[in-house]
């Protein structure tokens, strides 16, 4: 089968130049014509119409425009003149309107909020801009607020309301724990639109203190974080004695288990509510349920259907979305909540508005005099829009009178204009939702006609296709197109031809005879103008012998022939397809130049196969079938390397190629793949065989590709799948003649190894691309924009040479050239390369240290200048060490620490500072020689921190009723202190809590003394320090108080109180000798089994209290900007340790950094996921807080008290 397709490159002409066919002139978007004609001004570039700005930015108010000639600029604010020569802080640049208000040298953004538009005005007219509203953004700081805890009754719902301060644009929401991971997602706990976080119904697993919410502000690049809210939990199974006081024990035994409820709306609230949201945009709907179990939402339209492909779900099915609303999407959207109990429902009444929209939007008008044309408005929205018209930025009912213009509503009507009559014109359609502004010029034009298609354009058509000669042409009033083949030849007409308006001659049917000259002529009553075009007929490409159905057994040989004839002067190009797809990436398919031969067919080669001849013209394809069937079974065959080929020839020699010819050995049993064609070169390295080409198992000659100057040998060796053969018998030698190098070395370097030197090397070229005797190279250099001319001197065959008395660290042009003798290669490329570097010569200045707080602190330097550097500028070395403690006084051994900064920073972090300590550091600038000179030492001192824990704490002396507690200092004080806080409770015999008693000691206490303690009694002690700044890390320890000596315990009358009874006359009875050793039996059981169970990993309340009062700390960090250095210590370049503390609250403050979460830097693993959560935890854990009051673990339970004994 065969099927042929012509494909006339002038029909892209034809697409390119055709015009519409009004009243008006089109004036083709030809550059040249475009910068010739006048042409009234048109607005190309200006700013959105509300635009929020950065403040700590300057501010850039666009307004581009072109118009012949070029038109001057000026803008208004808030609707009168805007002087900018008045105002230092704002220019304008050059050739544009475009306005840049100078923020970042003094000027204030707010200052400059307003309403701005831009005039662009030249002789022909004024076209103006948008109204375009300045806003700087804002995000401000969360009010600062007191949030009480969270307790919930397991099963109820509950909201964590965000609040996020008003910025503009309105920042992003999302909720992390104070390890910066998001907060987990569901069915039950979602964010609402408004940023709440929402839970349907609260389980044990939500009880946490760290609820936090972010609002990120994109455009400031800023984040700032809510006090973290804290929630807990409470079952019927595990109310601690804080509730249980207020409940009778009726109450407590008495509760029913968590009860299931129906659903519930947390928001909306109510039965119905109503949205307006405008055309275009994102309809959001949002409905969130409370119940038990957990409802689940879904969405219908009343009256209607859910538009289809563009209505989505999020927050699990609780928000519906539509995209590219319109006003057939208004009406009523009704959420349901359901659960196993019931369900609840919610109606919301959407209407969509609509600013307004083009439905024809004015176009540029370009006239003749005395022609007539319109300028049509019309755009639509809801409610319907008000159309205004404007003439040159002025309401046309107050502009200059022009008798040739009448409007009537949404249109202007022009008649018999005149050249004053051009004009820019304004439609303005504006409603209550926004406004559209549209510039659309009239401008009038009196031009002789112009041929814009250039002279003498060749076009080449195939026979028996259409021929399409195109003359762009334009004119003012419109010129007329008459068309003449020959010089002198008659004018065209008759049916074989036709016309088209835009100038283009169409020859339906192109025939040899067709060939020649055309003439265009384009006339109007201001001149006459010609152009000539020639057209050439070639011939078709045809198929002659084309691909035959073929029927090949599985593993044989097939071939597809596909043999052309075309013209001579086109060049065609065969491709083959299987089944209209590329042929497989399958080593088996060889494509040759009429052929396309399968080896070793299989199951899957079965299908369609095509051949496409392609031309510049025209294109031509043919198919067969090839079906492959089943061979019949054969006798085991021996499959082998194939025997190696023999009987080498030489022919055909050239200086630069050689044909070699070859016969094949025996296959073996298995089709030879491929011929490897081998080489040796005795001349440059005898016995050494180097790969030279392959060709294919079907071909037994070659064409081989040679080198000048090189004894030339081949071989070849036959592959076949079993593997390759030997390699045949070397032919003849064939030495080729001596040439200059064609090629140059490569790897051409200039870097300097001394300050006054610079290095030039390169790869050497290999034997046989020396193309002849006596291979050098010619090294060159020259000084770049200094020397205009080059330093030249001619080495051996090496790959260095050494340019000495080279000053320091200076740019070099450098390039090398292989000769030999015959001559020289050609001219090579030029490299640039620097001479040696030397040490920086000045340390950077302005050094400034800004401490952030008592861990952390910011340096700022002024960069050196570029050419002090005297070498790559790879950044900067910051050195700093602590000096001593501001609270001991006394120095230590100064161990100096590294931060380096990459490229041309001059700002960074210094991390891991100790609190209320005295530090000095310098800055350094380092290239590729090393580090120049330090700045002078600056010295610095934290703040005060936290102290650490006292660093012992021993309790002697135990009596009756008194206990000595001694203590030791903290080991890191970060501060003064101002006092200790001592906090006990005692431990009964089932480990609960009894009340915490608080002593404020003074700090310059070392023991203390504890009385009227109750005897026999275990106490827990909770110790820490303060500084001004808070409260450090606490220690804890138990003793245990003596019993009386008599062994008789009495009631305790009160906290904190133990009595006695001495009846020693009772103590020498038999009864209560016994009495007391089965008492002091049992003890010794139960502290044994409770030791047991401690080590075996289980934990006592005391412990689950502890626990219950985890308050680690977290500092965010900031992106990865290279704010932190990479560190390094001076002496033994340790790694910096990960880790440091934030405020007690756990919140990031803006007195604390001047940066936002997101500017953190280079060094440091301290950045978001894509997902917003934070990677990289610096924590550290404080000792647990003791339980306060009576509170204990557990409710008093007797199955709790059973567990004491298991």
């Amino acid at each position: 089968m065969m099927k042929k397709m012509s494909i006339p490159t002038s029909k892209a002409s034809l697409v390119l130049f055709l015009c519409q066919i009004i009243s008006a002139l089109d004036v083709p978007l030809d550059s040249k014509l475009l910068e010739e004609l006048s042409q009234p001004p048109t607005i190309t570039q200006q700013s959105p119409k509300d635009y929020i700005v950065d403040p700590r930015e300057n501010i850039v108010i666009q307004c581009e425009a072109k118009g012949k000639p070029p038109p001057s600029f000026s803008w208004t604010r808030n609707g009168t003149h805007f002087d900018i020569d008045k105002d230092a802080q704002v220019t304008m640049k050059p050739n544009s309107g475009t306005l840049v208000v100078n923020i970042m040298n003094g000027g204030k953004a707010e200052a400059y909020e307003g309403v701005y538009q831009c005039t662009a005005r030249n002789e022909r007219g004024a076209a103006i801009s948008n109204n375009i509203v300045i806003r700087p953004s804002r995000s401000p700081l969360w009010t600062k607020e007191k949030l009480e805890p969270n307790h919930v009754r397991e099963g109820d719902s509950l909201v964590l309301h965000c609040r996020p301060p008003v910025g503009l644009p309105p920042p992003i929401i999302f909720w992390m724990d104070n390890a910066f991971q998001r907060l987990p997602q569901s069915e039950r706990v979602s964010q609402g639109l408004n940023g709440d976080l929402y839970f349907s119904n609260v389980q044990p697993e939500d009880t946490r203190e760290d609820y936090i919410c972010y609002a990120r502000f994109n455009h400031t690049q800023t984040i700032q974080q809510k006090q973290p809210i804290s929630v807990k939990v409470f079952s019927m199974d595990s109310l601690n004695d804080t509730i249980a006081a207020n409940l009778s024990d009726t109450d407590i035994y008495g509760a029913k288990p968590v009860t299931e409820r129906q659903p519930v709306l947390l928001t909306p609230t109510g039965s119905t509510s109503t949205k307006v949201e405008l055309r275009g945009n994102v309809l959001l709907l949002e409905c969130i349920a409370a119940g038990l179990p957990t409802p689940v939402i879904r969405w219908i339209k009343e009256g209607g259907e859910l538009p289809a492909n563009r209505t989505f779900f999020e927050n699990f099915k609780k928000t519906l979305k539509i995209i590219d609303v319109s006003e057939a999407d208004s009406g009523n959207y009704k959420c349901i909540a359901r659960n196993t109990l019931g369900s609840v429902h919610h109606v919301i009444s959407v209407t969509v508005k609509a600013a307004p929209y083009w439905i024809t939007a004015p176009r540029n008008l370009v006239l003749s005099p005395g022609e007539d044309g319109t300028l049509i408005c019309r755009a639509n929205g809801n409610p319907k829009p008000s159309i205004s018209w404007l003439a040159n930025g002025v309401p046309i009912a107050i502009a200059p009178e022009d008798p040739s213009r009448k409007v009537d509503g949404d249109t202007i009507i022009f008649s018999q204009v005149q050249e004053r009559s051009s004009a820019v014109y304004q439609c303005n359609a504006s409603n209550e939702y926004g406004y559209l502004l549209a510039n659309a010029f009239v401008n009038v034009l009196a031009e002789p006609p112009r041929i814009l298609t250039p002279a003498n354009k060749l076009y080449q058509v195939i026979a028996d296709s259409p021929a399409l000669l195109d003359c762009a042409y334009f004119g003012s009033p419109k010129p007329e197109i008459e068309w003449f083949k020959g010089v002198k030849g008659s004018i065209l007409r008759g049916n074989e031809y036709v016309f088209h308006d835009n100038g283009t001659l169409e020859i339906p049917v192109a025939q040899k005879n067709s060939a020649g000259t055309y003439t265009c002529v384009a006339r109007n009553e201001l001149g006459k103008i010609q152009n000539e075009v020639q057209l050439e007929i070639k011939d078709p490409t045809m198929i002659i012998k084309q691909p035959e159905y073929k029927v090949i057994q599985r593993y044989g040989q097939v071939s597809f022939e596909c043999i052309i004839k075309h013209d001579s002067t086109l060049l065609p190009t065969v491709t083959w397809l299987k089944d209209n797809d590329e042929l497989p990436d399958d080593e088996r398919f060889l494509v040759g130049k009429d052929n396309l031969t399968i080896m070793n067919v299989t199951d899957k080669d079965d299908g369609t196969y095509t051949c496409i001849v392609n031309t510049t013209l025209d294109s031509v394809s043919a198919s067969a079938v090839l079906t492959v069937v089943a061979a019949p079974p054969t006798p085991a065959i021996i499959y082998a390397r194939p025997n190696p080929p023999f009987d080498l020839e030489l022919t055909g020699q050239l200086e630069r190629s050689i044909d070699l010819s070859w016969i094949p050995g025996d296959e073996n049993n298995s089709p030879i793949i491929n011929f490897v064609i081998e080489y040796e070169d005795a001349l440059h390295e005898p016995g050494v065989w180097h790969y030279q080409t392959e060709v294919p198992g079907t071909q037994t000659t070659a064409q081989l590709k040679l080198s000048p100057y090189v004894n030339y040998s081949f071989r070849v060796i036959a592959v076949n799948r079993i593997g390759r053969s030997q390699p045949s018998e070397p032919s003849e030698q064939y030495l080729t003649k001596s040439a200059s190098p064609d090629e140059n070395p490569a790897n051409v370097q200039g870097i300097g190894s001394e300050p006054d030197n610079l290095v030039i090397t390169w790869e050497p070229l290999k034997g046989f691309q020396s193309n002849g005797p006596g291979l050098q190279y010619k090294v060159s250099w020259r000084q770049k924009d200094v020397d205009d001319e080059w330093t030249s001197v001619i080495v051996a065959n090496v790959s260095k040479y050494i340019v000495s008395g080279t000053p320091t660290f200076v740019p070099y042009e450098v390039k090398v050239q292989a000769l030999n003798d015959l001559g020289y290669a050609p001219e090579p490329s030029e490299v640039i390369g620097h001479s040696g570097e030397d040490l920086p010569m000045v340390a950077p200045g302005n050094v400034q240290v800004h401490v952030i707080n008592s861990t952390l602190a910011k340096v700022h330097w002024d960069p050196v200048p570029l050419k002090t550097v005297r070498g790559h500028l790879q950044g900067y070395k910051v050195y700093y060490w602590k000096v001593q403690s501001l609270s001991r006084r006394s120095r230590r051994h100064i161990e100096k620490k590294i931060l380096t900064f990459r490229g041309n920073k001059t700002f960074g972090m210094l991390p891991g500072l100790e609190p209320y300590s005295s530090y000095k550091l310098n800055v350094r600038v380092v290239n590729g020689k090393g580090e120049g000179p330090a700045s002078p030492d600056k010295v610095f001192n934290t703040p005060e921190g936290v102290p650490s824990s006292p660093s012992f704490l021993k309790i002697t002396n135990p009596t009756l009723d008194s206990l000595t507690l001694e203590w030791g200092s903290p080991t890191h004080p970060n501060g003064v202190l101002t006092s200790y806080t001592l906090k006990f409770q005692p431990i009964n015999n089932t480990h609960e809590l009894g009340p915490l008693v608080e002593i404020k000691i003074p700090a310059n206490e070392s023991s203390l003394i504890l009385k009227n303690l109750n005897y026999s009694t275990r106490y827990k002690f909770y110790f820490n320090a303060q500084t001004s700044v808070g409260s450090g890390s606490q220690i804890t320890e138990e003793a245990v108080t003596i019993m009386d000596e008599a062994g008789i315990l009495r009631p305790a009358v009160g906290a904190g109180k133990a009595m006695a009874s001495r009846q020693v006359d009772i103590a020498t009875q038999g009864w209560f000798i016994g009495l007391m050793c089965a008492v002091a039996l049992l003890i010794l059981i139960l502290l044994i089994v409770c030791f047991i169970r401690r080590n075996k990993g289980g934990k006592y309340p005391v412990k689950e209290k502890e626990d219950a009062h985890a308050d680690p700390e977290i500092q965010p960090m900031k992106e990865d900007d290279g704010t932190f250095g990479e560190y390094s210590d001076a002496e033994d370049h340790k790694p910096l340790k990960k880790g440091s503390r934030t405020p007690s609250d756990r919140t990031v403050k803006k007195e604390d950094s001047d940066d936002s979460l997101v500017d953190y830097g280079e060094g440091v693993n301290g950045q978001f996921n894509e997902d917003g959560s934070f990677i990289g935890q610096y924590s550290g854990k404080k000792e647990k807080e003791p339980a306060e009051g009576n509170e204990s673990s557990e409710a008093p339970s007797p199955v709790n008290a059973m567990n004491s004994f298991v």
